[in-house]
């Protein structure tokens, strides 16, 4: 599976006397011949490191193994889990997430205008190319958004990171698109629900 995508949905989920919200994580390969599996999916109370790091484990002992990239929004303890447990593979900071975490350091009526500029690194025929146009943007914006070109700044070696992959694959690795899908028809499913009297059942319904 060279290609891995990551996320999380948010069911509230009635634990302990309390109801709380609680990621529910899901996990989707791509094979070598290009099929698109779901390889596995759990629950925790949070996103941290550790929970992360026993997901990723589990799917590791059940086979998983010859992961080049892993897509997925900047989770808190995900890119060290994936260091320890998929040794050898690159993060990769979904680009549709990045773009819109730039533009809530934006005033709206000018949103459109800065997302249009930002797309325009990701046009670009290498990653190199990719490098510059990105520093020539944060250049040009820094001094009318320097919150959001901060932002911008930091993401740049993991918004790029699939790039240095096959030019023909670009489209489907630079974020967790070929997630969403799954994900509102998971979220839909959950609204019905509302409150999930425990973990199980959660697990049940996915």
């Amino acid at each position: 599976y060279p290609y891995v995508w990551l996320d999380a949905t948010f069911p509230k989920v009635r634990e302990g006397g309390r109801v709380q919200s609680m990621a529910l994580v899901i996990a989707i390969g791509v094979t070598d011949t290009g099929e698109r599996e779901v390889l596995g999916f759990d629950v925790g109370t949070s996103e941290d490191g550790a929970f992360w790091t026993d997901f990723l484990r589990g799917l590791k002992e059940r086979g998983l193994r010859g992961v080049r990239l892993v897509v997925s929004d900047a989770h808190a303890g995900l890119r060290q889990a994936i260091s320890e447990v998929l040794t050898g593979a690159t993060w990769q900071r979904c680009k549709v997430h990045t773009i819109r975490n730039v533009l809530s350091q934006v005033p709206k009526k000018e949103q459109s205008m800065v997302a249009s500029i930002i797309r325009t690194i990701f046009t670009q025929p290498t990653q190199e190319a990719a490098r510059e146009q990105l520093r020539r943007v944060v250049a040009e914006l820094r001094g009318r958004f320097p919150r959001a070109m901060a932002i911008l700044e930091e993401a740049e070696e993991d918004v790029l990171a699939f790039m240095a992959l096959p030019f023909e694959h670009w489209r489907q690795i630079c974020s967790t698109n070929p997630l969403e899908r799954l994900n509102r028809e998971m979220r839909r499913r959950m609204d019905v629900v509302g409150i999930f009297p425990n973990r199980a059942s959660v697990l049940r319904l996915a």
